[in-house]
């Protein structure tokens, strides 16, 4: 059934214009659907700039913005909510009372896909390491291969162009996934730590209540699989895939760890990352040589534990995309040489007393980037009796990288892995790590 006959007579409401609903937008426009469409969200017209723009002159559209934004959705007949916007939402959980349909880009992207052969990587970390070395094993074995999701390429900029024998590889966040109602092909899940407990970005409020009904919407991934389907798993989370196996669908389940392969990737758990990968590859076939090949060849993602520059003899590190404790402290356990560490952001309701621990026995000087988190990450070093000469606030990045050069030595390396979220005194993870490299090289 064509998409026109599918929403014939629906009246629709787009709920927040992000990268995912702006490329469905556009998508269903293309398709010359003739329904009524609003868009709601929360900025106003100024802050939403070209993306109101590029709309205003369909005039089947119209807009819910500012303070309305998510008053009275019970007057649509579907919803596509943006990853950012929470179910719990009173507007929307008023709509689910009088049965209004609650579906997303994601949902319709599944639903419309003319590729069967759908990849689907998740996980609190590592999952758009792991997703862009997929899709880069998949090119060197010659495959047709997309790529999409959460990694920033919304898949509706290219369903059109997808054949039935192509390959799909998308990033998947938890906020795509909790109210995902299939399951791809091929599942993969990195790893489950403590992430999104708290809201933190002020555009994307959306968060987990608590950590269990994180790990069901990273698990959702595999809920709706068959037993003609592929699970990989990290063997290192076991006892949670068996504490929630009836979360999981009956599909074939191969469990990974990490791979000794060589490759340019820095820090023991990007091994992992290559494990996943690896995993896969040799369920799909792909001989053991393009493999070793592909792996050696693959560059790694920006900000993701990315080699920036030596100079003075200081060696930086830029792990902007370190936003949980956990990262953090698997970025320290990557390094025997001394450590100068920037850390702290925004709080996202994590645990810090872990971090605090590793950071005594890691790190010779923190340079905390001012935030709510950081109060509690210096809390947790007090309590140990981490000394308050080995600690230092800022408040920007010039700043940060003037103190951390003033402390070190030749030989340390100089670290950026928050353990925070960037909001506060940067717009996001990219805008840190990008003066984080800029400052780093002057």
């Amino acid at each position: 059934m064509s998409i026109k006959k599918q929403l014939a007579g629906k009246k629709i409401a787009i709920l927040g214009l992000g990268i995912e609903n702006q490329a469905l937008l556009k998508y269903l426009l293309k398709q010359k659907i003739n329904n009524s469409i609003t868009i709601c969200d929360s900025r106003s017209v100024k802050e939403l700039g070209e993306r109101y723009h590029d709309f205003q002159k369909y005039p089947q559209i119209n807009w819910r913005l500012k303070a309305k934004f998510n008053q009275k959705l019970y007057g649509f007949d579907l919803l596509f909510r943006s990853p950012g916007w929470p179910i719990a939402c009173p507007g929307i959980q008023e709509a689910l009372k009088h049965e209004v349909e609650l579906s997303s880009a994601m949902n319709l992207f599944f639903a419309l896909c003319p590729s069967k052969n759908i990849i689907g990587v998740s996980g609190t970390k590592g999952k758009g390491t792991t997703s862009s070395l997929i899709y880069h094993i998949l090119q060197a074995a010659k495959k047709r291969v997309w790529l999409g999701g959460n990694i920033g390429i919304a898949p509706f900029n290219f369903i059109t162009k997808i054949k039935s024998g192509d390959w799909v590889v998308l990033e998947l966040s938890s906020f795509q996934l909790e109210d995902l109602k299939f399951s791809p092909k091929y599942s993969v899940i990195t790893n489950i730590y403590q992430e999104h407990l708290a809201p933190a970005d002020p555009l994307n409020p959306n968060y987990h209540k608590t950590f269990r009904s994180y790990i069901l919407a990273k698990l959702n991934l595999a809920y709706y699989q068959t037993k003609n389907d592929y699970l990989f798993l990290n063997k290192k989370f076991q006892k949670i895939f068996i504490k929630y196996r009836g979360k999981i669908g009956p599909a074939k389940k191969v469990f990974f760890s990490d791979s000794k392969l060589p490759s340019r990737l820095v820090g023991n758990y990007n091994q992992e990352n290559i494990g996943a990968a690896l995993a896969l590859a040799r369920t799909l076939k792909i001989s053991p040589a393009i493999i070793k090949k592909a792996v050696a060849s693959f560059q790694g993602l920006e900000h993701r534990l990315e080699f920036v520059v030596k100079k003075d003899g200081l060696t930086y590190y830029d792990n902007s995309f370190a936003t949980t404790p956990e990262s953090t402290i698997m970025d320290l356990q990557s390094f025997s040489e001394p450590i100068i560490l920037l850390a702290g952001g925004a709080d996202k309701g994590a645990n810090f007393k872990p971090l605090a621990q590793a950071i005594k026995k890691k790190v010779k000087k923190v340079i905390f980037l001012d935030g709510t988190g950081t109060k509690r990450i210096r809390n947790e070093l007090v309590k140990l009796k981490y000394g308050s000469k080995n600690m230092t606030l800022v408040k920007s990045m010039a700043e940060a990288i003037a103190e951390a050069r003033s402390s070190a030595q030749k030989g340390d390396i100089i670290l950026l892995s928050t353990a925070c979220a960037s909001f506060g005194l940067f717009k996001n993870y990219k805008e840190r790590g990008n003066l984080f490299k800029y400052y780093a090289q002057q």
